[in-house]
């Protein structure tokens, strides 16, 4: 797929099937993210891989977090929380690993990852593979960054769903001019 093409076509997939993307597949995409841009070249990331049992013990992860917000959660929403994870093959959490630095500013640190996670779905949709950048409250909860093993300075980006789309999206057409403004001084 040609590059401009991958970028002017691309689309989210929510729902996504099996298989999971491939080893080299998910090599491209990391390979990819390690190319984002990166003032002072901190590269401010880490990556989380979990797929076949581990979705489910994320799953578990999230819905225990919600209960200790909700002693009195009812059951379906634990289930719920449960199968988040179960929405795709695959589901790569993007980690900010942010750091005190005289130049660069622990905002740019975060985009910087943010464009880590941009260049993984790119690089999917590049190889035919689906992906959907999901947050939501599991993304901030503390005892999901916990049990994921984060630390001081780290904080999760987002939850990448890789897989393969369940049915071809088409990418809406958008005006370039309705989010622009030329500024001549």
């Amino acid at each position: 797929m040609e590059a401009l093409d991958a970028l002017i076509n691309r689309v989210s997939c929510p729902r996504l099937e099996g298989p999971a993307p491939t080893a080299e597949q998910v090599e491209n995409m990391l390979k990819a993210a390690l190319r984002a841009p990166d003032h002072g070249a901190l590269r401010p990331w880490r990556f989380i891989i979990t797929e076949g049992e581990g979705r489910e013990k994320l799953g578990r992860l999230y819905a225990e977090a919600a209960r200790q917000d909700d002693p009195e959660l009812a059951e379906a929403r634990y289930e719920k929380y449960c199968n988040m994870p179960l929405r795709a093959p695959m589901v790569i959490t993007v980690v900010a690993v942010t750091q005190e630095h005289p130049k660069v500013p622990v905002s740019e640190q975060l985009i910087s990852a943010g464009c880590a996670a941009h260049a993984i779905i790119q690089a999917a949709h590049a190889q035919g593979v689906g992906a959907m950048w999901r947050t939501g409250e599991m993304a901030y909860h503390p005892s999901v960054e916990q049990g994921l093993g984060l630390v001081e300075g780290e904080g999760i980006v987002g939850y990448i769903y890789l897989g393969h789309p369940c049915r071809k999206r088409e990418a809406p057409q958008l005006v370039v001019d309705d989010f622009v403004t030329r500024w001549e001084g």
